[in-house]
């Protein structure tokens, strides 16, 4: 019974093998009659990979929603350049000038207060008089001026006698000698006095013995072309001062700019009542109409700056925190003027100036004039000093170009179409992108100058749904390409 059991084993584990094998080599023919088996539809054949889509279509409010604006694309040069910090400074001998105490004396009234704006010649102190020296140049102007007149008198009296020989002629040479000499001291005595300050009504007051007791201390000239503000002019016809060729046209520009505030009292320096020595500073005027971009550059990117400098070079200028949309446009021209031959020992960098001409208005208030710069001293700029010209390239806004890897990509508008280009890339910084003029963008195409990244990403999802915006159905069924 035992030996039963095994021989059925055996001979049911040889059937299963062979079952198997035979299996096993005829799995092609079983395959294939299995197929022919399935019912229709059974089986379906999987859908051709769909092509990557570079054709994105948006709708006019997602357009505005990106703030699209398309330009046509048009050859032109670029400066390759570098960018180094800078900060607007005051220009030493134009922006801030002293006033000085011409005599001793003390501080009596003050006329003019910190943001008041002055015209040449108007009042900012008025001091008492302390000084013995002035003094006694008074004495002795008003001494010359009475000696003067008894020696012409005496002359006068002489004149006759010494006609009919009665005195001898020496005696009227000798006087005139005396009148010549009591001149050139009066000339002395008024020149000393103008430059400490008298006026010459004052002086004339000071030769008929009414002494100075007190002088008043005024704005000092200024330069009739830096006016406080901006000088608009009312006559069309009328030449700019620094481009009239008819002396006329000059003086008559010169007479409307002095009529406006030339300076600002940027800093009192004296108290009043305070006691003052002669050149000793009473205030500090501002006229901040001419300044400095003062860039702080290093050793290294000296001869970069030498070179921009000798060849006149103009410089793009970045102001921070600049209110463009509230002040007219700033058409001049950037170029460094000179650079400095020291070097910092803290900072380690030296600094080069480019000349900014500022701009201004002003407003009324409690019968005051107030002024308001564009530009103050102490705001951060940033200088793009350039290096080499770039000839016949394609120059975009930064946020025009897309980066993938090494690809680049640009987006051709044709109507709600965006059409993604390839291009290469030259040379790019924080603000714009130079590519290469070959081919890739024909010039006059229309190209989108912000949001690449936005339509990019769009454009994968657009890809990614299966949905493609470069083909459209007819209503009869067929599928074309957008045309």
């Amino acid at each position: 019974m035992k030996a039963r059991r095994v021989f059925l084993g055996v001979v049911g584990f040889t059937l299963v093998a062979g079952l198997a094998t035979v299996a096993w080599f005829s799995r092609d023919q079983l395959g294939r009659w299995l197929k022919a088996r399935a019912p229709v539809g059974a089986i379906e054949n999987p859908a051709a990979p769909i092509a990557e889509s570079n054709v994105l279509k948006l709708s006019p409010q997602a357009r505005k929603n990106l703030g699209l604006v398309a330009k046509a694309a048009k050859p032109q040069s670029f400066w390759r350049s570098i960018q180094i910090p800078g900060v607007i400074v005051d220009r030493p001998g134009r922006s801030d000038r002293g006033v000085t105490s011409p005599a001793v004396g003390a501080v009596v009234q003050v006329h003019a207060f910190p943001g008041d704006t002055v015209k040449p010649g108007d009042r900012l102190f008025t001091l008492r008089l302390f000084s013995e020296y002035l003094q006694n140049t008074q004495s002795e102007l008003f001494k010359a001026t009475r000696e003067t007149q008894l020696v012409k008198e005496q002359k006068a009296r002489l004149a006759e006698a010494a006609k009919s020989g009665a005195i001898p002629e020496s005696r009227i040479i000798e006087l005139d000698n005396q009148i010549r000499r009591q001149g050139a001291a009066i000339q002395a005595y008024r020149q000393d006095l103008l430059t400490r300050g008298l006026n010459p009504e004052q002086i004339d007051a000071v030769t008929e013995g009414k002494f100075v007791s007190t002088i008043e201390v005024v704005a000092p000239p200024a330069d009739f072309r830096f006016s406080i503000f901006d000088f608009q002019l009312n006559d069309k016809n009328d030449a700019d001062p620094a481009a009239a060729t008819s002396m006329v046209q000059i003086e008559n520009q010169k007479s409307k700019i002095e009529n406006l505030p030339a300076y600002e009292i940027q800093d009192l320096k004296v108290d009043l009542g305070q006691q003052v020595q002669a050149g000793q500073l009473l205030s500090v005027l501002a006229n901040h109409h001419s300044l400095y971009l003062e860039g702080h550059a290093f050793k290294q990117e000296a001869p970069i700056l030498e070179q921009a400098a000798r060849n006149g070079w103009p410089i793009q200028v970045e102001f921070a925190e600049d209110d463009r949309e509230h002040w007219p446009a700033l058409e001049q021209s950037f170029q460094i003027r000179h650079l400095a031959n020291s070097i910092d020992p803290d900072s380690r960098t030296f600094d080069f100036f480019v000349p900014l001409t500022n701009q201004s208005r002003g407003y009324e208030k409690e019968g005051q004039t107030f002024v308001v710069w564009r530009f103050r001293p102490g705001q951060r700029v940033r200088l793009h000093i350039p290096v080499d010209e770039l000839k016949d390239v394609l120059v975009l806004p930064s946020a025009a170009v897309v980066r993938e890897g090494p690809e680049a990509y640009v987006f051709r508008q044709n109507g709600d179409l965006f059409n993604r280009i390839a291009v290469h890339v030259l040379y790019e910084d924080r603000l714009n992108t130079v590519l290469a003029n070959d081919g890739s963008v024909t010039p006059g195409l229309y190209l989108a100058q912000s949001a690449a990244s936005s339509l990019n990403r769009v454009l994968k999802a657009q890809a990614a749904s299966g949905i493609r915006a470069d083909v459209h159905v007819h209503a009869d069924g067929t599928v074309h390409a957008a045309h």
